[in-house]
C-alpha cells in the first residue's frame, strides 16, 4: 500500500490501531503485523504529510507495544566496570538496502535466538547513496520489529558520523556544523547511539602522539559535548570515538592513550563521554577486491585487537575496542572476537553482497547498468571492470530503491532467508544469543512520545563529500 492521503493510514488501521489527535491506542494488537507492510511502504514512498504521519504512527505503535529505541551505553559501561562480562561481541548492522525486509530477518533470528544485543546503523556516507535520511531509517527498523513480534530495546546508531578532512580544511566551523545538524537529525529520529569518527583529523606529520591526535581529540570532545546537550531528558546517548582511519595502520596502545588523555583532558569534568572506541587491527571498509571481482583474504590483528580492549576497560572504564569493516571476514573468524573482549563489530558489506547475489537477474543488470551508466568517471586507473562494478554498485540502492521493495515476493522471500541464516550464525558466533533478559535488565525504558506532524517539514540537502567512509 502507498497512501495518498492521510485517511489511507488511518483507514488501513481500523479496528486495529485508535488515532484521536496526537494520541493512538491499540485496539487488537494481534492484528497489528499484518498492518505494517503498508505503513512501512508508505512511511518509505508517500509524499509529504503522508509519508510523515506513516512514520508518527510506526514510532507511537512501536512505544504502544514495548518497542523503544535505547542507548546501549548503560551496557557497554556495565562491561567497562566489570559487572557484566566481556564475553560477547555486539553486531552492528549496516542495513543498506530493502531496510524493511532486512531489518525484518534480522528480528526473526534474534526472537529465534533471544537475541538482545544488537545495533543497527547507517553511516554518513551511506545516508546519502542509500538515499535513507534517520527518519526513514528509524520508522523501517521499528515497522520491522512490530511486524516480527519483537519486544524491548532496539539500539539505532549513527556509523561513521564522519568528519570530511578536506572540508575541514577548507572550512572547519562549517564541516563540524555539518556533523551537528546530522547528530540533531537522527536523535529527533531515535538514533540513541553515535559514533563520532573524528579520526580522517589524524595527523602523522608532528613529533608527538599528542600532537598527532589533538584535533581527534579536541573535535570529539566538542562533538560529545553536542550531543549531551541534544539527548532526549533520562537518556545518555551512547558514543564512540575514533583512534585511526579504516585501512591505515594498525593501532597501538600509545594511541589510544593519547588520544583518551587528551579527550578527557579537555571534556568539561561531569560531561560523560564515549563509551566505546574504534581501533584499526588491519580490516578494510567493503574488503580488498582482486581483479576478478572476488575478495582477497584479510587478517585481523587479534593480539592488537585484545589489548586494545582490555586497555579501554582497565584504564578508562569504556566497553572496549570495537573492530570496523568485518563482514567479509572469513566465518572462521568470527568466534573469536567475544574471546578476546571485543565489545562491538560493525557489518556491511557482505549482507549487500548477499542481497545482489540472491536477486534476480534482471534487477542485477538493471544495477550495473544505472552504474556503467551514471558512475563512469569513479572508474579508477587500473580497475577491471569487476572491480568497479564491485565497488560502485552500492550506489545504485538509493536511485533502484523502491524497485527492489517492488521484488516479487518469492524473490525477496529468497534473499531474506538468506540474510536471516547469516545473522543467525553472526549471532551464535558474536555471543549474542540468550542476551535479550540481560539487556533488558541493563537498560532504561525512557518513553519518547512525539507530536503527531500536521505539516509536511522539507528536508534540508545532506551534506556530504566524496571522502567520507562506509
Amino acid at each position: 500500500m502507498k497512501a495518498t492521503k492521510v485517511k489511507n493510514l488511518t483507514d488501513h488501521l481500523a479496528g486495529v490501531v485508535a488515532v484521536t489527535d496526537s494520541q493512538i491506542r491499540i485496539l487488537n494488537e494481534a492484528l497489528l503485523p499484518a498492518k505494517m507492510d503498508g505503513l512501512a511502504y508508505s512511511a518509505v514512498f508517500s509524499a509529504g504529510l503522508v509519508r510523515d504521519t506513516a512514520r508518527w504512527l510506526i514510532w507511537e505503535i512501536a512505544q504502544a507495544v514495548g518497542i523503544f529505541p535505547a542507548s546501549i551505553h548503560e551496557i557497554y559501561m556495565a562491561v567497562g566496570r566489570g559487572d557484566l562480562p566481556a564475553n560477547f561481541t555486539v553486531p552492528a548492522i549496516n542495513v543498506r538496502a530493502a531496510n524493511y525486509y532486512t531489518s525484518r530477518a534480522v528480528f526473526r533470528a534474534a526472537n529465534a535466538l533471544r537475541v538482545g544485543a544488537f545495533i543497527f546503523e547507517i553511516a554518513r556516507s551511506e545516508m546519502g547513496y542509500t538515499e535513507q535520511r534517520p527518519a526513514e531509517y528509524v520508522a523501517c527498523v521499528l515497522a520491522a520489529a512490530v511486524r516480527e513480534g519483537f519486544r524491548g530495546p532496539v539500539f539505532i546508531q549513527g556509523d561513521h558520523f564522519q568528519i570530511s578532512a578536506k572540508n575541514f580544511a577548507a572550512n572547519r566551523d562549517k564541516e563540524v556544523q555539518a556533523v551537528k545538524d546530522l547528530m540533531a537529525e537522527a536523535v529527533a529520529a531515535g538514533f540513541y547511539n553515535i559514533d563520532i569518527d573524528t579520526s580522517t583529523l589524524v595527523d602523522l606529520s608532528p613529533q608527538t602522539l599528542d600532537e598527532q591526535q589533538r584535533l581527534n581529540y579536541a573535535v570529539c570532545a566538542e562533538l560529545t559535548q553536542y550531543a549531551r546537550q541534544i539527548e532526549p531528558e533520562g537518556i545518555t546517548i551512547s558514543l564512540g570515538g575514533e583512534i585511526g582511519e579504516v585501512g591505515g595502520h594498525n593501532s597501538t596502545p600509545a594511541e589510544l592513550r593519547a588520544f583518551m588523555d587528551g579527550y578527557l583532558r579537555v571534556l568539561p569534568a561531569g560531561v560523560a563521554g564515549i563509551s566505546k572506541i574504534s581501533v584499526q587491527t588491519g580490516t578494510s571498509h567493503g574488503g580488498v577486491v582482486l581483479p576478478d571481482g572476488t575478495l582477497a583474504d584479510v587478517k585481523v590483528d587479534f593480539d592488537t585487537l585484545r589489548e586494545l580492549s582490555h586497555l579501554a576497560r582497565a584504564e578508562y572504564g569504556t566497553g572496549g575496542a570495537v573492530q570496523h569493516g568485518a563482514s567479509t571476514l572469513p566465518a572462521s573468524a568470527f568466534n573469536k572476537f567475544p574471546q578476546i573482549g571485543t565489545i562491538e563489530i560493525h557489518l556491511a558489506t557482505n549482507f549487500q553482497n548477499m542481497f545482489f547475489d540472491h536477486a534476480p537477474q534482471y534487477f542485477i543488470d538493471t544495477a550495473y547498468n544505472y552504474v556503467l551508466s551514471n558512475l563512469k568517471n569513479e572508474w579508477k586507473s587500473g580497475q577491471t571492470e569487476e572491480q568497479f562494478l564491485y565497488s560502485a554498485r552500492k550506489k545504485a540502492i538509493g536511485p533502484l530503491k523502491q524497485m527492489m521493495w517492488d521484488l516479487d515476493a518469492a524473490d525477496m522471500s529468497r534473499i531474506e532467508q538468506a540474510l536471516e541464516e547469516q545473522f543467525a550464525f553472526l549471532f551464535r558466533q558474536l555471543g549474542v544469543y540468550n542476551t535479550q533478559a540481560m539487556i533488558r535488565q541493563w537498560t532504561t525504558r525512557v518513553v519518547v512520545s512525539h507530536l503527531r506532524p500536521t505539516e509536511s517539514v522539507a528536508e534540508e540537502e545532506l551534506a556530504m563529500a566524496d571522502d567520507l567512509a562506509d
